[in-house]
């Protein structure tokens, strides 16, 4: 790791609604060769089955982001002190086909795990998390998964294809992606086709804790069990905005009353501290569907409640 090190650009030194739009205000790097982690946008909602827009999500994350500063003041954690993090914009896409974008954004991934550097993705439909777990894997081998969402996504197809949004990880389990007894699936919820729509993930091995499972509580005790459950291997975290309920973030496709508060959410990030996080994502925000940018603000700050949890971030005494 370098010695020079990147930080956010301060509102001293710039009015918060003034510059461009870089993810905390970090410097935009092209080249992620050097850097612990990077920042990465997905625009991509090729794969949503109700409403799009997940297309603006990225942008929209890092607009939200200017008010972000560098350290935690609850968990003491000092990001930008210990890692050298930057923005490395966004994966380019093909717009007019799903099957492309995803092969775009495997190859895009090879190019910036090739260098070493971890990634946090902002997007984007939770399409994007299959060819980001692909290269992955070629660098990590099967990883352990943090699933905080409302759906499953196990979808064996959807409308007959078997690349869409809400089939990302029965596909990562197919190809063997996954660490099927190190998989954990929070805020589970909702309506579904059949009664037993979840349990074909409990079949593989997966743990499914239901978002009633979680209501008026704190969720630390489960990120101990969760700890314990991922030991010492690597772990992917994707956090689908929908797995909090509308109430907090209702700009995203598919909101499913019930479910996470954003306190739990960053409680289950919180709990992923000692982990070796391999990298991580923030997926589904529509931006058309919160004009207030609430959704974007929430998802900026998980975004960064995940970069303090990285392995190497150190702590201020």
């Amino acid at each position: 790791m370098e010695h020079a090190l990147y930080q956010p650009l301060g509102g001293n030194q710039m009015p918060r609604f003034g510059g461009i739009a870089t993810m905390m205000r970090l410097p935009y790097v092209e080249d992620p060769a050097g850097l612990d982690v990077g920042f990465v946008g997905v625009p991509l909602d090729l794969g949503t089955s109700n409403r799009s827009g997940t297309r603006f999500g990225p942008r929209q994350i890092r607009t939200e982001s200017v008010l972000l500063r560098p350290y935690n003041m609850a968990t003491r954690a000092a990001p930008f002190d210990s890692l050298k993090v930057a923005d490395i914009g966004d994966v380019a896409l093909n717009p007019y086909s799903l099957l492309d974008s995803v092969r775009m954004i495997e190859e895009g991934y090879d190019r910036i795990f090739a260098t070493g550097c971890k990634t946090i993705s902002m997007g984007g439909d939770h399409t994007m998390t299959l060819p980001i777990l692909r290269s992955l894997f070629k660098t990590r081998g099967p990883v352990g998964l943090i699933h905080v969402d409302a759906h499953a996504d196990v979808n064996d197809t959807m409308n007959g294809e078997k690349i869409a949004h809400g089939t990302p990880f029965r596909r990562a389990f197919e190809e063997g992606l996954l660490d099927p007894q190190r998989v954990v699936q929070i805020g589970l919820r909702g309506t579904g086709y059949h009664a037993d729509d979840f349990d074909w993930c409990r079949a593989q091995g997966f743990r499914v804790v239901q978002a009633e499972e979680c209501w008026n509580k704190s969720l630390a005790p489960l990120m101990a069990e969760v700890r314990a459950q991922m030991g010492d291997g690597p772990v992917y975290l994707t956090f689908d905005i929908d797995g909090l309920d509308p109430a907090f973030a209702p700009g995203t496709g598919t909101p499913e009353i019930g479910g996470l508060t954003v306190q739990q959410g960053m409680e289950i990030i919180r709990g992923c501290k000692g982990l070796d996080i391999a990298s991580s994502d923030i997926v589904e925000v529509s931006p058309p569907y919160d004009q207030s940018g609430t959704t974007a603000l929430v998802a900026a700050n998980l975004a960064y409640e995940m970069l303090c949890i990285f392995p190497g971030v150190k702590y201020r005494a």
